[in-house]
């Protein structure tokens, strides 16, 4: 992370406060102006937006689907702008926190890629805040869940925590010391694309063998998938309760079945947990936190995840039984974590609002003094003239 004194040879004071705000996220749960902020989930299929306090209570939320056209970057910032003006009627809100499912540069100003949108090189951050008048904070949607469960879920009290999210791929943060770490370029965290089996399934990414095609939703789908076409006797179940609709497989309803006791459900759970354990102990040789926090939609799984990647962690780690052991636990804030996360790194740009206003009621004030002065020293001059 750029310290203040390299950012002030390069850059606007505007630049200058953003990218300090990383340096001050240590203290920012104590020093944040305690104002409602909204936070903003952006993903491929969904928006989710929400005035969230101080203390990470949602104190309203909207959701809308992710619009088509393409999912122009116009149409999709025209969604964000309607959602935050209707949340504005009814709060006073001072900053908008944006969590979005790319890649977010060092400045958390452009979002340089993302998958599931039309988004390269854009300038979001700096296209919202010129619509809606309060400053905008954009970062990594795995960022923002991460800061959620260390703030107010799972992790709290951790000073090295490691989130993994395992949705339709595997996104992931790094949270040290209370500050996450994005790395130089901003895109740290993408622990999805690892190689755990050289040459293994081809990745979206272009590459082979990465982590998330053997321990997500993806993957989940795609085991239960193929054992349904190939007609094998232990997806009867599933293939039965699809009606023979193979694509209507979907992760949800696998993890319905395994839950019911569905043998072949069961397995295909504890195939990505022991997938995802063998992951978590390769992090935990080059990180080593102190704690795992495992979010996204595969994480609803429970015990049926969570159990056999504590099991296969402790058989992959690295100097197994003579070092401490992170802990495994799964996230406690559920889908809303990315949004009140980003509602509350918002915060620490709120006070530059705060002071701005501030400063602008304190002019204001000062103009009205010098109006009253003028306007009685003229009064003054035209009575002793007439005099």
């Amino acid at each position: 992370m750029s310290t203040y004194r390299d950012l002030t040879h390069r850059g606007s004071a505007r630049a200058t406060v953003l990218r300090t705000v990383g340096t001050r996220e240590r203290r920012s749960h104590l020093t944040a102006p305690r104002v409602p902020t909204v936070g903003i989930d952006i993903g491929g299929t969904k928006v989710m937006a929400g005035v969230v306090d101080a203390d990470g209570n949602i104190l309203e939320q909207l959701r809308t689907e992710t619009p088509d056209k393409s999912k122009s970057p116009k149409v999709v910032e025209d969604t964000i702008v309607e959602l935050v003006l209707d949340l504005s009627d009814r709060h006073d809100v001072h900053a908008v926190g944006i969590g979005a499912a790319g890649w977010v540069d060092a400045d958390r100003s452009r979002v340089l890629f993302a998958p599931h949108l039309a988004w390269r090189d854009e300038p979001l951050r700096d296209a919202l805040a010129s619509r809606l008048v309060v400053p905008v904070m954009v970062d990594n949607d795995a960022n923002t869940a991460a800061w959620a469960e260390w703030r107010f879920g799972a992790g709290r009290g951790e000073d090295h925590l490691v989130m993994i999210t395992l949705g339709t791929g595997i996104g992931g943060a790094i949270l040290e010391d209370g500050r996450v770490k994005r790395g130089k370029y901003g895109v740290a965290g993408e622990f999805g694309h690892m190689q755990v089996v050289p040459g293994g399934h081809r990745c979206p990414c272009g590459n082979r063998g990465c982590w998330e095609q053997y321990s997500s939703g993806n993957a989940l789908v795609r085991e239960a998938k193929e054992l349904a076409a190939a007609d094998s006797p232990v997806a009867h179940g599933i293939i039965e309760r699809v009606k023979g609709n193979i694509p209507d497989i979907t992760g949800p309803l696998i993890t319905e079945l395994a839950r019911e006791g569905d043998a072949m459900c069961v397995e295909l759970l504890q195939d990505i947990g022991q997938w995802l354990g063998v992951g978590i102990a390769n992090l935990a040789a080059a990180l080593d936190p102190s704690c795992f926090v495992v979010g996204g939609g595969v994480s609803a799984a429970d015990d049926l995840l969570i159990g056999p990647a504590r099991d296969a962690f402790k058989r992959h780690l690295t100097g197994r039984g003579y070092r401490p052991e992170a802990r495994i636990t799964k996230a406690q804030l559920g889908p809303e974590a990315g949004m009140v996360g980003a509602a509350d790194l918002a915060r620490l740009v709120a006070r530059r609002f705060r002071r701005t206003n501030r400063r602008r009621v304190e002019r204001h004030e000062r103009y009205a003094q010098i109006y009253d002065q003028a306007a009685s020293t003229i009064r003054n001059t035209r009575n002793t003239r007439t005099s």
